[in-house]
């Protein structure tokens, strides 16, 4: 099997840093999903297998590739995966939709009519510090050891403290603080379909800083309104424009493991489109600012020009 190579090295594609500790340990994510799915013990146990079938033939390993190729054969087959509804909506984009209506010293002069906001408007990122008291709340919830009204009212109460802190700062556009979101990509994954959220995948994602990075395993939708409620009532304690914040699809998407079974292209139009849906909702409940935030862009854009292409360490089975 090893031709004329005196030596062949068989190792993981990514350091096993940037992938979660072992898929067996899930026990929130469908069962049919989490055969498709290879976290650093699985990967593992791929290059084991691939080695003995380097070294003693693709025999002694048949049993595995069979295995595989059913894994991967039930999720191209899987209805989990395709929704037909959102690749019809995302197949009749057009180019034309990327486009404003309106030119942009119109949109200009009508935005500074309705805000009436001074030359140089002040506002703030949008997330203030998650503090100590918000994690014990939401470890709270998780532990049931409050409900969901009472998890709630500890997050109206900070949302009422950011206001009043703004409103005294002197700020023009504000913020309600984020203090639901546990993270600007986790959050929004856990209330779109076709994404996963893990319980225990956890990666390093800087220094000590720690993350669950969501996983793309279907068609992106939106079910309902993800921000609208506590924007909304954020702005019923100030008569100051309040900012909606979101996270762009291209972050969500840099954030996220996504999936290898179709264009990365296609996946950002279906985020996009999701996102869109609740821009629609915010401005419809009368939010007049809204923020769509992409800190990956830059660093995205550095990896498309290096490689020619959006790559990802991602927990999903290859090929054998």
């Amino acid at each position: 099997m090893l031709g004329l190579a005196e030596r062949v090295d068989v190792a993981a594609s990514c350091s096993l840093l940037h992938v979660p500790l072992d898929a067996a340990a899930e026990r929130d994510i469908e069962p049919q999903i989490l055969r498709w799915l290879a976290f650093a013990r699985q990967k593992t146990a791929e290059i084991v297998t691939l080695s003995k079938g380097l070294a003693q033939g693709t025999d002694t390993i048949a049993a595995e590739l069979a295995a595989n190729r059913a894994d991967l054969a039930s999720r191209a087959g899987s209805a989990l995966t395709s929704d037909p509804a959102v690749r019809t909506r995302a197949a009749a984009v057009t180019d034309a939709d990327a486009r404003r209506s309106q030119p942009y010293d119109e949109r200009t002069a009508a935005q500074r009519a309705h805000l009436g906001l001074p030359p140089l408007p002040t506002t703030t990122i949008g997330s203030f510090p998650q503090t100590a008291e918000l994690r014990t709340a939401r470890a709270d919830l998780r532990a049931r050891r409050i409900d969901t009204a009472g998890y709630e009212e500890r997050i109206r109460a900070e949302i009422q403290e950011v206001i009043s802190f703004q409103e005294k700062t002197g700020l023009d556009v504000l913020v309600h603080g984020e203090p639901e979101r546990n993270d600007m990509v986790q959050y929004f994954a856990e209330q779109l379909t076709g994404y996963l959220a893990t319980r225990h995948g956890w990666v390093q994602s800087y220094g000590t800083r720690y993350v669950r990075p969501p996983i793309l395993a279907g068609d992106v939708s939106r079910p309902e309104p993800m921000t609208v409620r506590w924007t909304t009532y954020a702005q019923s304690l100030t008569g100051r424009p309040v900012k909606g914040m979101l996270t762009g699809p291209v972050t969500m998407l840099a954030w996220s493991f996504v999936r290898d079974d179709q264009p990365l292209g296609d996946t950002a139009r279906q985020v996009a489109l999701a996102l869109r849906d609740e821009v629609n909702d915010l401005e419809a409940a009368g939010t007049s600012v809204i923020q769509v935030d992409e800190p990956a862009l830059r660093e995205t854009l550095r990896c498309a020009r290096r490689t020619g292409r959006r790559t990802s360490p991602g927990p999903r089975r290859r090929s054998g």
